[in-house]
């Protein structure tokens, strides 16, 4: 080939090569640019004027450099309508998938894939159970949630079709295109308080985990591992000198508002109760999480006393512990009348639910409050006997209630599910495949041969409820006495109640509908194991009456810390047996304690405290275990020698002691439980850091022996040695084998995940819309700054602390808060996720209240109008 031919061709190579880069470019620049297009069209308008028909006078919506609205009303309608379009404007989606989930019918927005949590709670009858609360509720309950849907509904009709409220939308729609948006209800609102109560209820999780595991590990055994709560060391909410019960419970009760005494049938126990139980266990494990589960759902409160504090007027802070997601659980805002008055009561901001008006945790211009979970056994599993469309109760076989539901699933058929019923609830084991016929080998004696067993709950969150009542009650509350009564409407979740007033006086209230029955078994206490349904006795006596729940007034010691630890000392009421076990809450007392005066700067370092309380003590066990034989595995035991016991995420001594003594701990827990807990795996939490403290004064207890080393029979030592070798191993390979180098905050990380398009089943460039992260966090399980993990699953942070704040009611305008992630539930708008940095590093933000401070901090101003024609 001739010099000139070559030289044509290469530059022809170079042409076609060029043209194919620019082509590229081009397409991604029309690419970015159209997607910059779909994401930003849904993105609200938040300065200027807007009609929203409904509205009677002008509103007020201002926002300051995060986004967070401030609404101005002259009447109350007019004010929540102004929130749920607002609220509409920034988290539509959420909104919209969250009454999807709460009605059982996800199918319809994402298919398929949600086809089993829609049967779960179709049978659960979440949606229902709102629909009959409804008309039950105070009349300007229902006018403020029907004034809310309406602002909402006024969002819908401006912006149209769905692709303008969200991006999530446009994406669903490429495998959906039929979606179409329906109106909002007041019921879409009150179903998120059943989500809400679901996810926060207590005691479920280990009803089941014992019942499962009762065959195999006695129940003193299992004692070991679900230990009473340590009275003498962690001290619960209130002490003695706070709060004293009644002497006697209602009429034909014991004192101890249970009735103990009867026992537990052999069919409870039973081969095919536990393969039942199992069932239940994994579909309800498998239900969305709405706020968090498990361990994820404790939280810190505690308010402190003008004597202690340096401002001379109470402080109060709160970080409820949840599950992590993005958009995060809590929505900021402020809700003010113009004037407020009898007819229009509301001044009043902090932290709300998108979809539910008013406002959950936070301050009016006379009170405050925070919420921890009190988590009451307020659900039971029960074992039914089921004969074709009957079940036993006594000596008779009564018809179970039966409905039809009809689920519309995107992309697919209908499909159809029959709901069940006994007189405890639906039964759950109708949504389950294999459950019917694991019931029919069921060893009791007697049984018919064409009996099964089926397994139903009773929850509080089924029964209509004034909780929405509670909320708007809790808004415009002036006092203790006002508190406590709007307290006594909240039934679900049940809460502890923290309240502080600018007049200097603290307080407590435990509230919640807090069933009263009989005991399980002769010496165990009420629903701690699965009941016979069949037998009446198992039934609830009814509920705790509000009079008898724990209160306090301006306590002794001038401060309350409620950190989910025991609430009393007293077993009247009886409240429940799964209590967190107090680390955080002892520490916060600590803390507290240090020093003569509690500045508002301290009460927000407090929040973020990383000392870990139960490490002193597996450390000492751990220094005593001779690794000389083993210089490798020597050089890391170094570290925790001279370790404070905090978790840093950052480069520090510290750090590298945590990252080391949290993966030797992940070791402990698998070398001492898995091989006889199976698939139910220790997760590390407050209830491990118990049973463990036993164990370590036990170096032969039956737990050490690993079950699956057969010929060995294990100790604490050895199985101290192996797990420390094992993390030195673990830290090796992931972080560097120079231990002094090694970073919690490497191994210990936060990415935040959108709830539908956020999993590993979507496409990458799909997740990277929504996703953001990773953080490298502080802190951990059982800690104050309670980043919590499950160590049988990793390092990967999975619930924090949803939001801080601090209220100063010595000025209001001086509190501060943050939360998790921005008021913004929309992809890359600049409040989407602007809170995140401060709140991984426990910072916060000035939180203005009175008008003229808010109009100081304002940004955008966006005027609300009435429709001129009068709609």
């Amino acid at each position: 080939m001739s010099y000139s031919r070559r030289v044509s061709r290469a530059k022809l190579v170079r042409r076609i090569s060029l043209s194919a880069v620019i082509l590229i470019v081009v397409s991604l620049v029309v690419a970015t640019v159209v997607g910059v297009s779909l994401v930003r069209r849904s993105f609200p308008q938040t300065s200027g004027d807007l009609v929203v028909p409904g509205l009677t006078s002008k509103v007020t919506v201002l926002r300051d450099d995060r986004g967070i609205p401030q609404i101005y009303a002259d009447n109350a309608q007019d004010l929540f309508r102004a929130q749920g379009f607002v609220a509409a404007q920034d988290r539509f989606f959420e909104m919209d998938l969250r009454r999807h989930i709460t009605a059982g019918r996800l199918s319809e927005l994402v298919g398929r894939d949600g086809l089993q949590t829609d049967k779960v709670i179709r049978a659960m009858g979440w949606r229902k159970v709102a629909e009959k609360e409804l008309p039950t509720l105070a009349s300007s309950t229902r006018q403020y949630l029907q004034a809310y849907a309406d602002g909402v509904n006024a969002y819908i009709t401006k912006a149209g079709s769905p692709d303008q409220m969200g991006v999530e939308y446009s994406v669903l729609g490429q495998e959906f295109p039929d979606y179409r948006v329906e109106p909002w209800t007041p019921a879409d609102s009150l179903s998120w308080l059943k989500a809400m109560a679901w996810d926060l209820r207590g005691d479920y999780d280990n009803e089941l985990t014992r019942a499962r595991l009762s065959s195999n590990i006695s129940p003193a055994r299992l004692a070991t591992i679900f230990p009473p709560y340590p009275l003498a060391a962690h001290r619960p909410i209130l002490s003695a000198a706070d709060w004293t019960p009644g002497a006697s419970g209602p009429a034909g009760v014991t004192s101890a508002l249970y009735a103990g005494g009867a026992s537990t049938s052999a069919a409870t126990a039973g081969k095919a109760a536990r393969t039942v139980y199992a069932e239940v266990a994994t579909v309800l494990a498998q239900l969305p999480v709405m706020v968090g589960r498990g361990d994820g759902i404790g939280s810190n409160s505690w308010v402190v006393g003008p004597e202690r504090s340096s401002t001379g007027k109470p402080l109060l802070a709160n970080d409820p512990h949840l599950g992590v997601s993005i958009p995060g659980v809590w929505y900021q805002t402020g809700l003010h009348c113009r004037s407020v008055s009898p007819a229009c009561p509301f001044d009043v901001a902090g932290f709300s639910f998108a979809g539910l008006p008013g406002i959950v945790i936070g301050h009016n211009q006379s009170i405050a409050w925070g919420f921890t979970n009190l988590g009451p056994d307020v659900s039971d599993f029960y074992l039914e006997k089921v004969r074709g469309s009957s079940y036993l109760r006594g000596r008779k076989y009564l018809p179970l209630a039966e409905r039809t539901e009809t689920i519309k699933v995107a992309g697919g058929p209908d499909v159809t599910t029959t709901v069940r019923q006994t007189v405890h609830g639906p039964l759950l084991s109708d949504v389950i495949p294999s459950v019917a016929q694991a019931g029919k080998s069921a060893p009791v004696q007697g049984k018919p041969q064409d009996a099964s067993y089926d397994v139903s709950l009773a929850w509080t969150g089924l029964i209509p409820g004034h909780t929405a009542d509670a909320i708007f009650a809790l808004n415009t509350a002036q006092n203790f006495a006002q508190f406590r009564a709007a307290a006594k409407n909240f039934a679900v979740p049940a809460q502890n109640l923290l309240y502080a007033d600018t007049q200097g006086h603290i307080g407590y209230q435990a509230p919640g509908q807090v069933p009263i029955r009989a005991s399980s078994t002769k010496g165990s206490p009420p629903g701690y194991w699965p009941a016979p349904g069949w037998d009446p006795r198992y039934d609830w006596k009814g509920f705790v009456p509000f009079a008898k729940m724990p209160t306090s007034y301006d306590p002794p010691e001038g401060f309350i810390v409620a950190a989910n630890q025991a609430v009393t000392a007293s077993k009247t009421p009886f409240l429940t047996t799964e209590w967190d076990y107090g680390f955080r809450s002892e520490r916060i007392r600590s803390l507290i304690l240090a020093t003569p005066k509690v500045t508002p700067v301290r009460m927000s370092q407090i929040q973020g405290d990383t000392y870990n309380g139960f490490a002193p003590v597996l450390v000492k066990s751990l220094l005593a275990v001779n690794l000389r034989d083993d210089p490798f595995a020597e050089d890391a035991k170094e570290l925790l020698r001279t370790w404070n016991f905090t978790q840093p995420s950052g480069k520090s001594s510290s750090s590298a002691a945590a990252a080391y003594y949290n993966a030797i701990w992940r070791n402990v827990l698998r070398l001492t439980f898995d091989d006889e807990l199976g698939d139910m795996k220790a997760d590390g939490g407050s209830q491990w850091m118990q049973a463990l403290s036993g164990l370590l004064a036990k170096p032969h207890d039956a737990w050490w022996d690993n079950k699956l080393t057969p010929g060995v029979i294990e100790s604490r030592d050895e199985i101290l040695r192996q797990a420390m070798v094992a993390a030195r191993l673990d830290l090796t390979r992931s972080l560097g084998k120079t231990p002094v180098t090694w970073q919690w905050g490497r191994l210990h990380q936060l990415t935040l995940e959108h709830k539908v398009l956020g999993g590993d089943s979507v496409p990458g460039p799909v997740r990277a819309i929504f996703n953001r992260g990773p953080w490298q966090m502080p802190g951990g399980s059982s800690i104050v700054d309670a980043n919590g993990w499950d160590a049988s699953k990793g390092y990967q942070v999975d619930w924090a602390p949803s939001m801080r704040m601090v209220v100063n009611l010595g000025d209001l305008d001086a509190s501060h808060w943050v939360n998790q992630t921005g008021s913004s539930g929309h992809p890359y708008d600049p409040h989407y996720v602007d809170q995140t940095d401060a709140w991984a590093k426990n910072d916060t933000f000035p939180w203005p209240f009175s008008a003229a401070a808010v109009r100081a901090a304002s940004g955008d101003e966006l005027i609300l109008s009435p429709d001129a024609s009068g709609n």
